[in-house]
């Protein structure tokens, strides 16, 4: 999703860049987008850029060769059911859905991935669900009071996936420490009541720049 919409060249420069400066006050909207595209950018370089993956085409391939496992796996997951965990929503739906209703609906450039997505009916069907359920204008019609109820919906809806994603990122975080203490990659050191961790082979000469927590 990082690379589609913000790093993709043909997305971005049709899509993502013309809505989301037209979503910006001036002047941000002649920096940020540009901004948030080199940082998209580096994230996906520094996560995925990792040996036998050198160079950018490489590193393209196997995201988009991860992102379809992971729209497979999900696609598995469901199966014929309406939702995750059987006929209500959960947070889990509403966290997938956050990232694939944008892929599902999006006028994208460049549709590899988003091709992926609809061979997939069980989650294109989720997607259309939660839509119908949840974003479509009710009896009451184009009136304020049902554009308001869509609208706090959505912000329902937003505030949970940020929930979970920041949830998530702070489990991987946890994980990944406990993974390099229990391999041995850093060791941990108690100093006047501080803890510290460094690197395991470092030089003495550098013992003294080991990462403060």
């Amino acid at each position: 999703m990082l690379h589609t919409f913000w790093v993709d060249a043909e997305n971005y420069s049709s899509l993502t860049r013309p809505w989301y400066s037209s979503h910006t006050p001036f002047p941000l909207r002649y920096y940020l987008p540009g901004k948030m595209s080199r940082e998209a950018s580096n994230r996906i370089l520094v996560t995925k850029g990792q040996p036998p993956l050198y160079s950018l085409n490489e590193v393209e391939a196997q995201v988009y060769k991860d992102a379809k496992e992971c729209l497979n796996l999900l696609s598995n997951r469901l199966g014929a059911s309406h939702y995750f965990f059987g006929e209500m929503p959960t947070s889990l739906d509403a966290f997938v859905f956050g990232f694939l209703a944008p892929l599902y609906k999006a006028h994208l450039s460049k549709i590899q991935l988003q091709e992926h997505l609809k061979q997939l009916p069980n989650l294109c069907e989720l997607c259309d669900r939660i839509l119908g359920a949840y974003f479509t204008e009710n009896a009451e019609g184009s009136s304020p009071a049902g554009q308001e109820a869509i609208d706090a919906n959505l912000q329902k809806l937003t505030q949970l996936v940020n929930q979970e994603s920041n949830l998530i990122e702070k489990r991987v975080f946890f994980l990944g420490r406990v993974h390099m203490i229990s391999t041995g990659l850093i060791s941990t050191v108690q100093t006047e009541g501080q803890g510290s961790c460094s690197l395991i082979g470092q030089s003495e000469e550098n013992e003294n720049s080991s990462y403060k927590l």
